[in-house]
């Protein structure tokens, strides 16, 4: 089963960068999009960014556009979110995901793998 392994997360002032990596195992990875959720504190888990499978096609929530970037390398099986200008509504629980399919989707049960979550906190 694939399994997938994060890093990055932490406190960081609002204005700041951090970038969030997560590294999965398992032979399907360059098959499949992959996807960054966030989840605060009570709030539902929403949808940040995707990737398709070749790392061609890249989707963005419209509050992150801009600010965000999600890539991916096939070849190591990692995929990043680099978070740049990050505000204090960015603050949540961070999640890397693994797709059902080869393009990304919004949805949370179009991924199969999640990760263990990563925190990001911003202060002003």
């Amino acid at each position: 089963q694939v399994q997938l392994v994060e890093s990055g997360g932490g406190l960081v002032q609002a204005g700041g960068s951090l970038r969030l990596s997560c590294a999965a195992s398992g032979r399907t990875f360059s098959s499949v999009a992959m996807g960054w959720f966030r989840q605060a504190p009570g709030k539902q888990r929403e949808f940040v960014a995707s990737i398709d499978w070749r790392g061609r096609t890249t989707n963005y929530a419209d509050s992150v556009k801009g600010r965000f970037t999600i890539s991916r390398d096939n070849a190591k099986n990692t995929v990043d979110l680099q978070m740049n200008s990050l505000k204090p509504e960015d603050a949540a629980v961070y999640y890397c995901a693994q797709g059902r399919y080869t393009t990304g989707t919004y949805a949370p049960s179009g991924y199969s793998k999640w990760g263990q979550g990563t925190q990001v906190t911003v202060s002003s």
